[in-house]
């Protein structure tokens, strides 16, 4: 194969396939019992399962909890100042504080929480505490004496600098590892081939033509690619229809939302905390850097506080490569989960004693890149601690509402020194080293400043430190880079630990996003709201991909300060409230024709290409549409009506055969549309409440979560319903009569809210349920718990979801819609060739891992190298590749599908290419069809593969693809061979396919004939 040559002129046609191969893409069938692919960990790799000691009864605390009855009573006042209360709900907490002159540190209420009865009271002795967890004290001593309550007078009074070091003689049992997912978790996820079994037979309809006499009105009115776009504002509202005046609604789901606040608006179902509620709410939400999750009583230290891990590449586990599948060293890495490095606890949560009750997690402000995490004791629904949950958070804050610091490490505390005040009279330093040599910060902000800060105490075991009691206020702990860990980078800690004090007492509590765009370039900024220190900066961890596109001013604040993350490389830490990212090349003038980055949109079209893609277009649509379009699953169908849109709008605008489009517009595409539309459809669609989305009614007939491919569950919305507004897009364009209906719209419009709604306070959907702004891609795991964090497969049917996002809002002309997709497909092309799609020149991920050219499947924890439906390379590498569409050349590089050929598929013995004659059914097509787009060499050699005689028409995956392709190769060998001798090959492949396909006519015909101008590329000429 020749070198990595551009041929600029070859993909603008080779990339006519990507139009036309809709169909048959990526998200999977689910089976209760799918294949798990385990494999062995490496040496030096130990999955470890975290032990706890037999429960054993503590003393009773000897301070009552009284409760009161209804009404409004007077506080006793034998209680004092300590007794603060709840009103029943859980919502409201009103302390009689002990020091008036200082107001205390409340809890912001959610401005969306839903204010419920207050008609109770519950009092408690805010100094009352229980041993965590009702365990006997994690000690090797077990004789060592701890009582329930550590009273304040135990606590020594610490100078600046003073040191407290751990006993060697009462060292508490550390840990350091973790458990290690070394198999993949198939709960709820596909596992089967995302191409069809059962061949599809050509001629199984018979249609009669339409009279185009009688359809003048049905043709296109506008342009479906533009030169210019501008929108002052993308994230406006995409409709306020309600849903019940579309779907059947249902106010239930089956997934309980298990200890969430009530809030106006809808629920996230695939964003990044999900493990806070779903299951047994143990599950770690991936903050990045950090990770964090509930403990519930569980691990070497049965704390019932919140858990805070941070690893180091070293502690990941990774398996050796496998010859059969992988291309680099590395088959997955991911980090261990279930570290305790440093737990934030309370001395009020534990385990009650007398009554057993446990302590409990809730969740409130749920929002697109933010949540609240609360913990509360027994017998109460107030929160003693709450956690503000970021992206990108540098700091673990923990707001304390009257209570006593309890601070844990499964991994044992070595040395706490107090540090002193890093903002006068205001916020205060702790440094520990762990017993693995790691540096942590605990910083100390109280709402009162009669609290004695200076008396935070460590246990001689190391394995706690406890504050005094009646804390109101904030603890922010924060982890110092290990130096050596990231290369090139300080030679010491005394810089990022610089960076962080100045930060110290600031903390993000929600964020924002706007974004514009102005032709080719866009922009989005992402602010935080800060609560803390007002004189404190705020400062927040960018991804590589926001490091890549950071604007001035927001470059400013970018420091020396940086953390690994698992899977998203180096997170680098920016001061600053808001930060303003650019995108510089947006697609805006990619319509729904073939188009690459350098030559734009398809100009020239050879006469024997337009006579090969009418004949087989002919052919194509006598096909089956409702066997292939009422199929049982919602995935299935939008493909099927993706696939007939494509070729409808082939034959129409490219092949120039306006009675056969039209035929297969109003007798196939538009009446299976139809069937969905009105709900008629063999799992039609239902509007949920519970949750707030369009689902499948599937699971609620059958009572199996997998049915119809876990879309009822949230699998996979983009996937599925991206093909609907595809193919509705298409129908559009090409009869604007069907968009004055207004049902066709609204409903269209309503799939997309339900994936990539635009809109924060839409009260029907949650704000962009798929796409996640700061990640820079989708997620496609719903509602099913997972260590490893959320999940995607394929990054191109991720992107297939934006771009028909793109189209749509070209064809209704809704400006904000059409500038969106074009900047979220910009965001998608730098954070896929970042984290999913990687070259030689890839400095993010492991140099060990990117040698296998894609992700496979990621995780927020680990990336592995397979898929949920099998290990062959052709599943791992083209679950990247489907469906090919003008996106394509936008995502996928020249460079990366020609480094990806010669890494697995280009063997040959002989001139036979071994691997590639092993692949069976659609596959085959796929690989070749995509290698194509690498260079002139790369269509010559998929020229020889389509163009030979044994060529079975089923390895393009049939239906549409058989045409498709021949266009695609007709017009590339126009341009790679010349225009003579291009020729010449193509009539050999019509003679061929006239042969096989027995329809064509052997008619010769003159090679080329005018130009015209094209409806659909206002200033690109296509000769027809």
């Amino acid at each position: 194969m020749a070198g990595l040559r551009s041929c600029t002129r070859i993909r603008p046609v080779l990339s006519l396939i990507a139009l036309l191969q809709v169909p048959l893409a990526s998200a999977h069938p689910y089976y209760l019992d799918p294949p798990r692919h385990g494999r062995p960990l490496p040496p030096g790799v130990y999955t470890i399962t975290s032990t706890s000691c037999d429960d054993t009864v503590l003393p009773t605390p000897t301070t009552t909890v009284q409760q009161l009855p209804d009404g409004q009573p007077e506080v006793p006042a034998s209680q004092g100042p300590n007794v603060i209360y709840q009103i029943e709900d859980g919502q409201i907490q009103a302390p009689h504080w002990g020091h008036p002159e200082q107001a205390p540190l409340t809890t912001e209420s959610s401005s969306t929480s839903t204010t419920t009865s207050t008609s109770r009271l519950t009092a408690r002795d805010a100094t009352t505490s229980i041993q965590p967890g009702g365990r006997p004290p994690p000690y090797n001593n077990a004789a060592s004496s701890f009582s329930t309550s550590v009273p304040d007078n135990s606590l020594t009074s610490l100078t600046t600098s003073e040191v407290q070091s751990a006993s060697s003689t009462e060292l508490a049992p550390t840990s350091t590892s973790g458990s290690v997912i070394s198999s993949l978790e198939t709960s709820g996820q596909p596992s089967s081939q995302p191409f069809a079994t059962s061949t599809l037979t050509n001629a199984t309809v018979s249609l009669s033509l339409v009279d185009t006499a009688t359809l003048p009105s049905i043709q296109p009115t506008a342009t479906s690619a533009v030169s210019t776009l501008s929108a002052s504002e993308i994230f406006q509202p995409i409709a306020s229809d309600a849903p019940k005046s579309l779907f059947n609604t249902t106010s239930d789901h089956p997934v309980p939302r298990t200890g969430i606040e009530p809030q106006s608006r809808k629920l996230q179902t695939n964003k990044f905390y999900s493990g806070l509620y779903l299951d047994q709410q143990t599950s770690p939400a991936y903050t990045l850097p950090y990770a964090v999750s509930w403990s519930k009583g569980k691990g070497q230290m049965a704390s019932w506080g919140l858990s805070i891990t941070h690893t180091e590449r070293y502690q990941w586990a990774n398996a050796p490569a496998t010859q059969s599948k992988d291309a680099g060293k590395w088959a997955f890495f991911g980090a261990p989960v279930g570290i305790q490095h440093v737990v934030l606890s309370a001395l009020q949560l534990g385990i009650d004693p007398n009554t057993g009750e446990t302590p409990g997690l809730t969740t409130d402000s749920m929002q697109w890149g933010s949540v609240k995490a609360n913990l509360y004791p027994p017998g109460w629904m107030t929160p003693v601690v709450s956690f503000p949950l970021l992206q990108g958070t540098p700091f673990i804050t923990a707001e304390y509402h009257w209570a006593q610091p309890y601070i844990e490490s499964s991994v044992g505390f070595a040395t706490l020194t107090f540090v002193g005040a890093v903002v006068t009279n205001t916020t205060y330093k702790y440094r520990t080293t762990l017993r693995d040599n790691t540096v942590w910060l605990i910083y100390v902000t109280p709402a009162d400043k009669g609290y004695k800060v200076n008396k935070f105490d460590l246990h001689p075991s190391g394995a706690n430190i406890t504050g005094t009691s009646l804390f109101n206020g904030v603890i922010q702990v924060a982890k110092i880079p290990t130096v050596g860990s990231i290369p090139n980078t300080y030679e010491n800690q005394t810089v990022p630990e610089a960076i962080y004090d100045a930060s110290a007492g600031a903390y993000p509590v929600g964020i924002n996003i706007t974004g514009s765009v102005n032709n080719k370039e866009g922009s989005y900024t992402l602010s935080w709201t800060k609560k803390g220190v007002e004189s404190q900066s705020l400062l927040m961890f960018a991804l590589p991909h926001h490091v890549a596109s950071m604007s001035y001013p927001s470059q400013t604040g970018l420091t020396v300060l940086q953390l690994r993350t698992t899977t998203k490389g180096v997170a680098t830490a920016v001061t600053g409230d808001s930060w303003t990212l650019k995108e510089d090349d947006l697609p805006i003038d990619m319509g729904f024709a073939p188009w690459t980055p350098s030559q734009r949109n398809i100009k020239t079209l050879s006469n024997v290409a337009l006579q090969a893609i009418n004949n087989a277009g002919a052919a194509e649509l006598q096909q089956n549409i409702t066997a292939q379009a009422d199929s049982g699953s919602a995935y299935y169908d939008g493909k099927a009506l993706a696939k007939f849109a494509a070729l409808i709008y082939t034959l129409h605008e490219i092949g120039g055969d306006k009675t056969l489009a039209l035929t297969g517009l109003q007798k196939l595409l538009k009446p299976e549309f139809a069937r969905h539309i009105n709900g008629e459809q063999i799992w039609p669609f239902w509007y949920e409440s519970a949750w707030g989305g369009i689902v499948s009614s599937a699971s609620y007939r059958t009572g199996q979560p997998l049915e119809d491919f876990g879309n009822t569950y949230y699998n996979d919305h983009h996937f599925h319903y991206g093909y609907f507004v595809y193919a509705a897009a298409v129908i559009g364009y090409l009869d604007p009569t069907w968009l004055q209906n207004s049902t066709n719209v609204a409903w269209v419009n309503m799939l997309i809210r339900d994936y990539a709604n635009s809109d924060l306070n839409d009260p029907s959907f949650p704000f962009s349920r798929n796409f996640d702004f700061w990640h820079g891609h989708s997620w496609a795991a719903g509602l099913f718990d997972s260590g490893d964090g959320k999940n995607q497969e394929s990054s191109s049917e991720d992107t297939m979801s934006t771009y028909a996002i793109k189209m749509w809002g070209r064809v209704i002309n809704d400006a904000a819609m059409e500038a969106r997709g074009n900047l979220m497909l910009a965001i998608q092309a730098r954070s896929m060739q970042s984290y999913y799609l990687y070259t030689s020149d890839n400095k993010v991920e492991p140099q060990e891992f990117i040698g296998n050219k894609a992700a496979g499947i990621l995780f927020e924890n680990k990336i592995d190298h397979t898929t949920y439906f099998g290990a062959n390379v052709e599943y791992i590498q083209g679950i990247h590749m489907i469906p090919i569409m003008p996106f394509s050349t936008y995502i996928r590089t020249p460079q990366l599908v020609s480094e990806e050929w010669s890494a697995y598929f280009s063997n040959k013995t002989n001139g036979t290419n071994e691997y590639i004659d092993g692949v069976q059914g659609g596959w085959k097509g796929l690989l070749m069809a995509n290698f194509a787009m690498a260079n002139e060499s790369a269509a010559r050699e998929t020229y020889d593969f389509f163009a030979d005689p044994g060529f079975d028409m089923w390895f393009l995956d049939g239906g549409a693809r058989e045409w498709s392709v021949g266009i695609y190769i007709y017009n590339g060998l126009t341009e790679s061979f010349g225009f003579k001798r291009g020729v010449e090959l193509q009539r050999q492949f019509l003679r061929r396919q006239t042969h096989e396909l027995d329809f064509m006519s052997t008619t010769e015909v003159p090679d080329m004939i005018s130009t015209r101008s094209d409806p659909d590329m206002t200033a690109q000429p296509v000769v027809q």
